[in-house]
């Protein structure tokens, strides 16, 4: 970005090289609305934060401690307020991203209402959701940025010039709120045209990042359901291209994409995959379908389909549906197959969906990945799905045992119970908890760290809690002490919401364009001075 005074230096030579007719321009006001601004489009905005994650990457590459995290957002405000809290808290946004999640645009964007995770949302509905993100963000820089001119006009006017050189560092260093993205495109929407098509629209609205899974496009399921569908290599790396050509038809050459397996968890496959010779790629997918050997033509039946495995004539067990089942008990070797040949095909990052959080099975499957791809790195998934607090407690209670302390006193079915919050499993369980990300990125390849549905936990939880006060006895003091006093003493932003909609800003514009004409919100009798 520009320094301040360069804007203003460039801008003050061009309103002068109009001869009188742009007199009413203060180049300074321009300036700042240029410095407030300063991602004109979303292929801005991706180039920029591709750039940003090639770096994350290489420094983890380096030094696993350099794990990057997200959190899920299903609306530009939520976005914009985690971004504000990071750099309130911890003063940079560095390896700080915003996850998109299909899950939450289905259950809480469709048009259609709430809708499972299945890919039956409107599919525009997520590169608006990628731009809405983006403008809130530019949003919070334009605020942020608006109180420090405003600081700089008041040092200006007390004659204070080391404050006011103060406030000019900070305005020529800032640190934009415009993070990564990580954009769930699901398992493409269709055919591989339909992925470029709707990835291209991902990448102008700003994703630098996309994600795609390979479950059949019409069979999507969550990855933590039943009944997941996956197809072969070959369907899978058109998809992966099919991206990769969107990122570069658009110059955002760092574009990064995320080859997610589900393999461990699904049990069916579509196709048949296309197979020339024993061991290719396609007889590699086949060598997992269950079925059983036949000797003769006598056990082929009506619709039995036949292939050759290992060498044998095998009949492969089809649905009624017509899917086709996996050998039990292959998912983890179809996971490390799906992921190597994702990366040698294209994609930059894994993603292994798993049934639980547990660091040694991550890791097993990312070791035997690494043999073939060195630099293989994970984004993982830290789901609501899983009951975080029994699977820690009877990992703990698991070890213990195996280590033969005497494990007497818990009841490993009821570990999740209250009574054993304040136990010395509990306690331990809370700690691995506590580090489980740190351990999985330093032992297991994973770079980073996503939950994908905080925030419609949180709403949830939040609301219930006003609610129960507000419409109980509480009253109006369940909002005041429990939002409002809150807001007010942890120094929330929010709890001036006009100026955080933009009121302050909208007054300077007003002054820009009106000069002393200006009739403007703020003022003496504007509530917002309330609040300090």
């Amino acid at each position: 970005m520009a320094a301040f005074n360069d804007e203003l230096q460039a801008l003050a030579q061009l309103r002068d090289a109009q001869r009188g007719k742009w007199d009413n321009i203060n180049p300074e006001h321009a300036a700042r609305m240029r410095v407030q601004n300063r991602f004109q489009t979303g292929l801005d905005i991706a180039r920029y934060t591709a750039k940003i994650m090639r770096e994350d990457m290489a420094a983890y590459d380096a030094d696993s401690a350099q794990y990057t995290q997200s959190l899920g957002c299903w609306h530009g405000f939520i976005g914009q307020q985690k971004l504000i809290s990071i750099k309130k808290h911890f003063g940079t946004t560095k390896r700080s991203y915003l996850y998109l999640s299909g899950w939450m645009v289905a259950a809480l964007r469709s048009e259609f209402g709430p809708l499972p995770d299945q890919s039956m949302h409107e599919k525009t509905t997520v590169p608006g959701l990628i731009e809405e993100l983006y403008t809130f963000l530019r949003q919070a820089d334009a605020w942020e940025l608006n109180h420090l001119f405003r600081d700089l006009e008041e040092a200006r006017k007390a004659d204070d010039k080391a404050k006011a050189d103060e406030i000019m560092a900070k305005i020529d260093g800032f640190e934009t709120h415009i993070v990564p993205i990580i954009a769930d495109i699901d398992a493409g929407f269709g055919n591989a045209e339909a992925t470029y098509l709707l990835a291209k629209k991902m990448i102008e609205a700003g994703a630098c990042c996309i994600q795609i899974e390979n479950q059949v496009s019409d069979e999507k399921q969550c990855g933590h359901q039943a009944g997941k569908v996956t197809v072969p290599h070959e369907d899978f790396i058109a998809k992966i291209n099919a991206v990769r050509y969107a990122f570069l038809e658009l110059g955002v050459y760092d574009g990064v994409i995320v080859a997610r397996t589900d393999s461990l968890g699904a049990g069916l496959t579509q196709k048949i995959a296309v197979t020339k010779e024993p061991g290719d790629l396609g007889d590699q997918y086949n060598s997992f379908l269950d079925g059983d050997e036949i000797t003769s033509a006598s056990d082929i039946n009506n619709g039995d389909v036949v292939i050759k495995q290992d060498g044998k004539l095998v009949k492969v067990k089809r649905l009624a549906s017509g899917l086709y089942e996996f050998k039990p008990g292959t998912g983890e070797d179809r996971v490390v197959l799906d992921c190597i040949t994702s990366l040698q095909n294209g994609a930059d990052l894994l993603w292994i969906e798993t049934e639980k959080p547990h660091v040694g099975q991550i890791a097993g499957m990312v070791n035997r990945i690494r043999e073939v791809c060195p630099d293989a790195k994970l984004v993982y998934n830290n789901s609501p799905s899983f009951n975080w607090t029994l699977n820690f407690r009877q990992q703990v209670f698991d070890a213990w045992e195996k280590e033969g302390k005497d494990v007497s006193a818990y009841d490993r079915a009821n570990l999740m119970s209250a009574e054993y919050d304040d136990t010395e499993l509990g306690r331990l369980a809370d700690e691995w908890t506590r580090n489980f990300q740190r351990d999985a990125s330093r032992e297991a390849g994973i770079f980073h760290h996503l939950i994908t549905l905080p925030t419609y936990h949180t709403a949830a939880l939040s609301t219930d809690n006003l609610a129960k006060g507000y419409f109980g006895d509480e009253g109006m003091l369940a909002y005041v002490a429990g939002v409002q006093r809150r807001e007010i003493r942890e120094g929330i932003a929010t709890v001036k919401h006009q100026d955080m909609a933009g009121s302050n800003i909208g007054d300077d514009h007003k002054e820009f364009f009106h000069g002393e004409a200006a009739l403007k919100a703020g003022g003496k009798d504007n509530t917002m001075n309330q609040f300090g």
